[in-house]
Protein backbone atom coordinates (compact mmCIF):
# COMPACT_ATOMS: atom_id res chain seq x y z
CA UNK A 1 0.00 0.00 0.00
CA UNK A 2 1.06 3.59 -0.70
CA UNK A 3 -0.42 6.64 0.99
CA UNK A 4 -0.22 9.95 -0.83
CA UNK A 5 -0.93 13.37 0.66
CA UNK A 6 -0.98 16.46 -1.52
CA UNK A 7 -0.48 20.01 -0.30
CA UNK A 8 0.26 23.45 -1.66
CA UNK A 9 -2.94 24.29 -3.47
CA UNK A 10 -4.65 27.64 -3.13
CA UNK A 11 -5.85 30.75 -4.90
CA UNK A 12 -3.44 32.60 -7.18
CA UNK A 13 -3.77 35.35 -9.74
CA UNK A 14 -3.30 34.58 -13.40
CA UNK A 15 0.39 34.70 -14.21
CA UNK A 16 1.32 33.61 -10.71
CA UNK A 17 3.01 30.49 -9.38
CA UNK A 18 2.32 27.65 -6.97
CA UNK A 19 4.23 24.60 -5.91
CA UNK A 20 2.34 21.43 -5.10
CA UNK A 21 3.81 18.68 -2.96
CA UNK A 22 2.94 15.01 -2.74
CA UNK A 23 4.26 13.15 0.30
CA UNK A 24 4.33 9.38 -0.04
CA UNK A 25 4.58 6.61 2.54
CA UNK A 26 4.20 2.87 2.70
CA UNK A 27 6.52 1.70 -0.05
CA UNK A 28 10.00 2.44 -1.36
CA UNK A 29 9.40 5.82 -2.93
CA UNK A 30 12.36 5.66 -5.27
CA UNK A 31 10.80 2.70 -7.10
CA UNK A 32 7.56 4.53 -7.90
CA UNK A 33 6.65 6.50 -10.98
CA UNK A 34 4.93 9.67 -9.75
CA UNK A 35 2.41 11.72 -11.66
CA UNK A 36 0.16 14.73 -11.36
CA UNK A 37 -3.33 14.81 -12.77
CA UNK A 38 -6.12 17.36 -12.59
CA UNK A 39 -9.87 17.49 -12.82
CA UNK A 40 -11.84 20.65 -13.49
CA UNK A 41 -15.58 20.85 -12.75
CA UNK A 42 -17.59 18.96 -15.34
CA UNK A 43 -14.49 17.50 -17.00
CA UNK A 44 -12.63 14.22 -16.98
CA UNK A 45 -9.48 13.81 -14.93
CA UNK A 46 -6.52 14.52 -17.18
CA UNK A 47 -2.81 13.86 -17.18
CA UNK A 48 -0.54 16.78 -16.31
CA UNK A 49 2.97 15.45 -15.74
CA UNK A 50 4.88 12.34 -14.75
CA UNK A 51 8.35 11.58 -13.46
CA UNK A 52 9.64 8.06 -13.46
CA UNK A 53 11.83 6.33 -10.92
CA UNK A 54 15.00 7.36 -12.79
CA UNK A 55 14.01 11.02 -13.14
CA UNK A 56 12.72 11.06 -16.68
CA UNK A 57 9.67 13.27 -17.13
CA UNK A 58 6.87 14.01 -19.53
CA UNK A 59 4.20 16.69 -19.69
CA UNK A 60 0.83 17.41 -21.20
CA UNK A 61 1.15 19.83 -24.10
CA UNK A 62 -1.02 22.34 -22.27
CA UNK A 63 1.54 22.76 -19.46
CA UNK A 64 4.86 22.29 -21.24
CA UNK A 65 7.22 25.16 -20.53
CA UNK A 66 5.13 26.34 -17.56
CA UNK A 67 5.08 23.38 -15.14
CA UNK A 68 8.00 21.38 -13.80
CA UNK A 69 7.72 18.03 -12.06
CA UNK A 70 10.46 16.88 -9.72
CA UNK A 71 11.07 14.44 -6.91
CA UNK A 72 13.17 14.20 -3.78
CA UNK A 73 13.68 10.56 -2.93
CA UNK A 74 15.28 11.43 0.41
CA UNK A 75 12.04 13.17 1.44
CA UNK A 76 9.66 10.71 -0.26
CA UNK A 77 8.07 13.67 -1.97
CA UNK A 78 7.14 14.66 -5.50
CA UNK A 79 6.58 18.26 -6.55
CA UNK A 80 4.82 20.18 -9.25
CA UNK A 81 6.10 23.72 -9.78
CA UNK A 82 3.46 25.67 -11.67
CA UNK A 83 4.27 29.02 -13.24
CA UNK A 84 2.47 31.42 -15.56
CA UNK A 85 -0.82 30.01 -14.31
CA UNK A 86 -3.91 30.53 -16.41
CA UNK A 87 -7.58 30.43 -15.41
CA UNK A 88 -7.91 27.19 -17.35
CA UNK A 89 -5.37 25.58 -15.00
CA UNK A 90 -7.90 25.78 -12.17
CA UNK A 91 -8.80 22.28 -10.99
CA UNK A 92 -8.34 19.74 -8.26
CA UNK A 93 -4.84 18.39 -8.64
CA UNK A 94 -4.20 14.78 -7.75
CA UNK A 95 -0.98 12.94 -7.16
CA UNK A 96 -0.79 9.40 -8.50
CA UNK A 97 1.76 6.65 -7.95
CA UNK A 98 2.42 3.82 -10.35
CA UNK A 99 4.36 0.72 -9.39
CA UNK A 100 5.16 -0.26 -12.96
CA UNK A 101 3.84 0.53 -16.39
CA UNK A 102 0.17 1.17 -16.92
CA UNK A 103 -2.60 2.72 -14.86
CA UNK A 104 -2.11 4.61 -11.62
CA UNK A 105 -2.12 2.26 -8.65
CA UNK A 106 -2.58 4.80 -5.85
CA UNK A 107 -4.20 8.23 -5.66
CA UNK A 108 -4.04 11.07 -3.21
CA UNK A 109 -7.06 13.01 -2.03
CA UNK A 110 -6.34 16.05 -4.18
CA UNK A 111 -5.58 19.70 -3.60
CA UNK A 112 -7.58 22.58 -5.03
CA UNK A 113 -5.96 25.15 -7.31
CA UNK A 114 -7.93 28.26 -8.19
CA UNK A 115 -6.70 30.92 -10.63
CA UNK A 116 -8.30 34.34 -10.76
CA UNK A 117 -8.24 36.34 -13.97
Amino acid sequence: QVQLVESGGGLVQAGGSLRLSCAASGRTFSSLNMGWYRQAPGKEREFVAVINWSGGSDYADSVKGRFTISRDNAKNTAYLQMSSLKPEDAAIYYCGATCGLGAVDYWGQGTQVAVSS
